[in-house]
């Protein structure tokens, strides 16, 4: 039996204190220091499904839908998540430096400019019908949302990965 909380209307008040961080209170006037918003799906479903964890690691409340609560909780749950996730997107690729690995991507991402490095075709993982994970040299994973939405140039370079 899961005694968590599922907040799907605003029966908290979630603010930020003077130190920067998180505080939520209940509806029954529990008051916890420090939460964490933790997303259970991050990328089919980053609305959806996000615990409220506290500094000790035990979650103190679920939110189904992130669209249910205040404008005000919203607001702050999206900035506490933007300073800790860290995805950039592709939305196009420019160039490979070869068609076997390692080699050099050049891409624009939502977040700018980047090129890295693709150790194996390995470090292309399929999450969802059209959603791939790519992996960098050094871990940093970069999002295709819809490798179908991608430029003709930029899906003819993917095929030759996949």
């Amino acid at each position: 039996m899961n005694d968590t909380p599922t907040l799907t209307k605003p029966s908290f008040q979630l603010l930020r204190n003077a130190f920067g961080l998180l505080v939520l209170t209940t509806s029954a006037g529990e008051r916890c220091e420090g939460v964490v918003p933790v997303r259970a799906f991050p990328i089919q479903s980053p609305e959806d499904g996000i615990a409220l964890v506290h500094t000790d690691g035990h979650e103190v409340a679920w939110v189904e839908r992130l669209a249910t609560l205040s404008e005000p909780a919203q607001a702050l749950i999206r900035e506490e998540l933007a300073t800790r996730e860290f995805m950039p997107e592709i939305l196009c690729i420019v160039s490979v430096s070869s068609f076997s690995t390692p080699c050099t991507w050049q891409v624009q991402t939502d977040r700018g400019d980047t090129r890295f490095v693709l150790r194996g075709d390995e470090d292309i993982r399929r999450v969802g019908a059209t959603i791939l994970l790519v992996t960098d040299s050094h871990g940093i994973q970069f999002l295709i949302r819809d490798r179908l939405s991608l430029t003709k140039d930029s899906q003819k370079i993917l095929d030759r990965f996949l």
